[in-house]
């Protein structure tokens, strides 16, 4: 049985920028198989939270926000090598289960998503470019007052109780800046560990946000003399992770911006891979 949610929406206004999180109960079965049937998947998450979104948009209609619907848009329709050597050492180890069957499939089962989020505008928007700059981890620890802080979760699946598959984001607004984490975390039991994190950091005083994205991968096998307990905690497993795959760029603030845009999505995933 699902736990139960109950809607709510903040809102918090952090200069030119409306910073907006909402949460609502799961996707209904009905919604969740059409929506399946459109992103040619044969499931979807357990929990599917369709309409819960972190959005991050000026005034001026330019922004950021992010959704499970785009973000299950990157997942790989085609089964890889690595998911194929993942499924198979599963099988091996699950016996004659009945999921591990079920495992190899022509999809990736396990909703492995390397979203960085949704742009937003249509006469204006952020432009993506690369970038050697990297967030100021050591300004974040600074004490500073949290004036607005939400967690919203996109999707879980329970992997048919042998694991985790769950998208969450998370927002902290500072004086001086705003802070969001988007993370991916994977845990196949006694397979692998995957931990996809997106963080993005805007300073007041800048005209860009600044935007990492981090891949971390590890074997069960590999993580022989970390305590199990630790599998299950994404913050304190993550330094035990190898760094796969690091991305920083700049989201950078139109040059010209138009009086009264009009906002249109438009989802980045393939352009910023």
């Amino acid at each position: 049985m699902h736990p139960v949610f109950q809607s709510s929406r903040r809102d918090f206004t952090f200069g030119p920028w409306k910073l907006s999180a909402s949460r609502t109960h799961i996707m209904k079965s009905a919604q969740a198989e059409r929506l399946a049937d459109e992103l040619r998947m044969p499931s979807l998450p357990e929990m599917m939270f369709g309409d819960n979104v972190l959005r991050i948009q000026h005034d001026h209609g330019f922004g950021i926000e992010f959704n499970a619907t785009d973000a299950l848009k990157c997942v790989n329709n085609c089964q890889g090598m690595i998911k194929v050597a993942c499924a198979e050492e599963w099988q091996e180890s699950r016996s004659e289960t009945e999921h591990s069957k079920e495992v190899v499939k022509p999809y990736d089962w396990t909703y492995t998503t390397d979203y960085k989020g949704t742009l937003l505008g249509d006469t204006a928007t952020l432009k993506v470019v690369p970038t050697t700059e990297h967030i100021n981890t050591e300004k974040l620890k600074a004490r500073e007052q949290i004036m607005f802080f939400e967690e919203v979760l996109l999707f879980e699946d329970e992997l048919h109780d042998h694991g985790v598959s769950s998208l969450s984001v998370k927002v902290r607004v500072m004086p001086s800046s705003f802070f969001v984490l988007l993370r991916f975390f994977l845990r196949v039991d006694g397979v692998l560990i995957r931990m996809n994190d997106t963080r993005l950091h805007h300073e007041a005083d800048k005209t860009y946000m600044l935007r990492e994205y981090t891949s971390r991968e590890s074997k069960i096998s590999s993580l022989k003399n970390v305590p199990p307990t630790l599998f299950t905690e994404p913050n304190e497993i993550s330094q035990y992770l190898p760094i796969k795959e690091t991305i920083c760029e700049k989201l950078e603030f139109p040059e010209k911006l138009e009086p009264k845009p009009e906002t249109s999505l438009e989802t980045i995933c393939a352009k910023s891979k």
